[in-house]
């Protein structure tokens, strides 16, 4: 037996509202600039004066970036300098260009697998249930958003991202990281994600078939022949 109408209904439409959630925070990840926050140290500048550790703190800096822009603070012994960090079209090149666009590609994607998979949430929330592809591309979209974290962590951590994006394009100066932190940009992404497993469960949960329920039919009374006599 399949489960009842308005049942299925009520979590198509959850289903609905974790979709709508979904790409919402993968939209907000991709537009803020707060993927990754660390801290800079001005080698060259600290090199020039032997700087110990009490004065390094002259030297240390901020840094935080998207896929798209940024900022850095800074200090290599004459105060602090704020400058802006544009991704594209020229600090990619000095990036792995490939990798940093397949980020961006695989999350685009997130986003129009997720778009997919609202739009029949919706229908089968309204109408009879359309099973055919009411799970894949949610399934898709949270798959993409897992390959874009798994690709930037891998950017992040072998290509050494933030030493690259804090070294362009100065030409005197070289900085050196010191800590660096996912931002909360990241981390909306990643909810993103789960957000998508969550929406991947409430589907398949409609797919659920329940048995059936067997009344048991009152037993007609037997009429014998003693009966008849009476």
């Amino acid at each position: 037996n399949t489960m009842p109408g308005l049942l299925k209904k009520t979590l198509f439409s959850l289903a609905s509202i974790l979709n709508t959630a979904s790409v919402v925070l993968l939209v907000v990840a991709l537009a803020t600039q707060k993927w990754v926050t660390g801290k800079i140290l001005c080698k060259t500048g600290a090199d020039l004066v032997n700087a110990s550790d009490p004065e390094l703190v002259k030297f240390i800096g901020d840094i935080y970036y998207g896929m798209f822009q940024g900022g850095k603070n800074r200090q290599c012994g004459l105060g602090n300098r704020r400058s802006q960090i544009y991704i594209f079209p020229h600090l990619v090149k000095k990036l792995n260009a490939a990798l940093h666009v397949i980020i961006i590609l695989f999350l685009f994607i997130a986003i129009a697998f997720a778009l997919v998979s609202l739009v029949f949430c919706i229908y089968n929330a309204r109408k009879i249930p359309y099973q055919f592809i009411k799970g894949p591309a949610g399934f898709i979209a949270g798959l993409f958003g897992v390959f874009g974290i798994v690709s930037f962590i891998t950017a992040l951590k072998l290509h050494r991202l933030t030493e690259r994006v804090a070294n362009f394009p100065e030409n005197v100066f070289q900085f050196v990281t010191l800590e660096e932190h996912y931002g909360f940009s990241f981390w909306l992404c990643v909810a993103s994600t789960a957000t998508h497993g969550a929406n991947f469960l409430v589907v398949a949960i409609t797919g659920i078939h329940f048995p059936k329920v067997k009344t048991k039919k009152p037993e007609e009374p037997t009429v014998t022949a003693d009966d008849l006599l009476y």
